[in-house]
């Protein structure tokens, strides 16, 4: 904020009449040289998030991917940095070119770390014809006539044999080659994420990977306009969605592996700036069923729930609830128990069931204990969210039962941490950007000798310490007394 200079005596000239000329043109100059380097700064991520060979085309084998990432990091902390330092118009301008070049530029290329995309291409299919996707697996003889040469060309990475049957009703399979992730068990995505899959497909039959790429990344710059909206309606400073948009994962997991995360953090975040406004028993359930249709989308949106509940509780679980069994409804009665799809399986394969997988907890307690105290962490966490959230600002509260539950599941995909930097850009909680960037030392620990099990221990062992050295400094602060003036915000 500018603190008001006192008059100039009379017959004096105001800072001895030189000051005045030079700050008049300093300032300016400043601010001019402050954009030109944010620009340069935005460019260099769009390079490497398009082209990170092109980057360091020296750079060969398993080092290369660690070194793409790590420098998109860096450059993210600059460029933010950056950008929160220029006025406010200046600042949306850059935010905004950023939302929308930066996931655009990751669809450039096939996606790099994921192969999901091609399970919701199959989905969007299957429904285009009139089949439930939750009906049969990927091989399923029934379906042998939607497949195709991209999604079942000769030689692709998953492949089932000729003795092949159905894990779930023992009945036999068809052969063949896919790029679709584990074909011989049914679809895990819920019912909202289906219909955009079917939308996807219904507009670009012939599409392959770009349409649904350029719809994630469409849902990544709805998401920042969003937030620069929401942010200033809140009397927030609107320079925080540059968390957002510029923010690495982001441009990866929704513009090159396309993501359907994305379409769940925008509804979630849609759904909370709509309740922390919610003066009316319409705007509550209006929120809710916004965060039902969230939920099902992706499930980790069940992670911000207990943030919403301290006003109008009932009404609120009631219309989150209501939406779940709304989009659920056609399915269950189409196919019955067979709308769980792979859930439980995906969470026996992924070790989480075993408790194999709480990388951080199994270093103090055996294994099949970490399972049950993984759930008792989380839920005193969620409780405590519920008791103390401030319904104005949910997304504070649930950022910390968000943050928390990636750190005690340890997930090594970083797709997973979408709806959390949503949450930091929303709250202003940048140190749990860390549980972001260690998703990445999890998915690449083993291009840099390490064990999947030790690059999780080492990354969210150190967001742990982050999150908590943070928390712990920004206590003293507030409890300490300061004169200083309250921050102004430039325009």
């Amino acid at each position: 904020m500018t603190v008001p200079q006192p008059p100039a005596p009379p017959g004096t000239a105001p800072n001895n009449g030189r000051a005045a000329p030079h700050g008049r043109w300093r300032r300016p100059i400043g601010r001019g040289l402050a954009a030109a380097g944010a620009v340069a700064t935005g460019a260099a991520l769009a390079v490497l998030v398009a082209q990170p060979d092109a980057v360091a085309p020296s750079l060969t084998g398993p080092t290369r991917a660690v070194a793409f990432v790590g420098a998109a990091w860096l450059v993210f902390a600059l460029g933010g940095w950056q950008v929160r330092r220029l006025p406010v118009r200046t600042a949306t301008v850059l935010i905004l070119l950023g939302g929308a070049v930066l996931p655009l530029a990751a669809g450039s290329a096939p996606p790099r770390s994921s192969d999901d995309m091609y399970r919701y291409i199959w989905d969007g299919r299957v429904q285009a014809a009139n089949i439930d996707p939750y009906r049969y697996v990927p091989a399923a003889p029934e379906l042998a006539d939607q497949r195709d040469d991209f999604l079942w060309p000769v030689g692709a990475h998953w492949c089932v044999p000729a003795d092949a049957v159905d894990p779930d009703h023992g009945r036999p399979l068809a052969p063949g080659c896919t790029l679709i992730n584990r074909p011989t068990v049914h679809t895990v995505y819920p019912p909202a994420a289906q219909a955009i899959f079917a939308a996807v497909y219904l507009v670009w039959p012939s599409g392959r990977q770009a349409p649904l790429q350029r719809t994630m990344a469409g849902f990544a710059l709805a998401t920042t306009i969003l937030l620069l909206i929401g942010l200033r309606v809140m009397r927030a400073d609107p320079r925080m969605a540059v968390l957002w948009a510029w923010c690495p994962t982001v441009a990866l997991e929704a513009g090159n592996n396309a993501h359907v995360d994305v379409a769940a953090a925008f509804l979630t975040g849609l759904a909370l700036l709509v309740l922390a406004r919610a003066g009316t028993r319409r705007a509550s359930i209006l929120g809710g069923a916004l965060l039902g249709l969230a939920v099902a989308t992706k499930l980790t949106p069940l992670l911000v729930t207990p943030a919403v509940l301290r006003r109008r509780p009932v009404l609120v679980a009631t219309a989150i609830a209501g939406a779940v069994a709304l989009v659920y409804l056609p399915h269950v009665l189409a196919v019955g128990a067979e709308v769980v799809g792979y859930i439980p399986g995906y969470l026996n394969e992924e070790g989480y069931a075993s408790g194999g997988r709480f990388a951080l907890l199994t270093l103090f307690m055996p294994t099949a204990w970490a399972a049950p105290v993984a759930v008792a962490v989380l839920a005193a966490v969620a409780l405590r969210a519920v008791r103390t959230a401030d319904p104005d600002q949910p997304w504070l509260a649930a950022t910390t039962v968000t943050g928390a539950a990636l750190i005690i599941a340890a997930p090594t995909y970083p797709w997973y941490a979408l709806l959390l930097i949503l949450l930091v850009a929303l709250g202003g909680r940048t140190e749990w950007l860390a549980v972001a960037a260690a998703a990445y030392l999890a998915q690449y620990g083993p291009n840099l000798h390490l064990t999947t099990e030790s690059a999780q221990r080492i990354g969210y062992a150190a967001a742990l310490v982050t999150v908590v050295t943070v928390a712990v400094l920004r206590r003293r602060r507030t409890t300490t007394p300061s004169a200083a003036h309250p921050l102004g915000v430039d325009t």
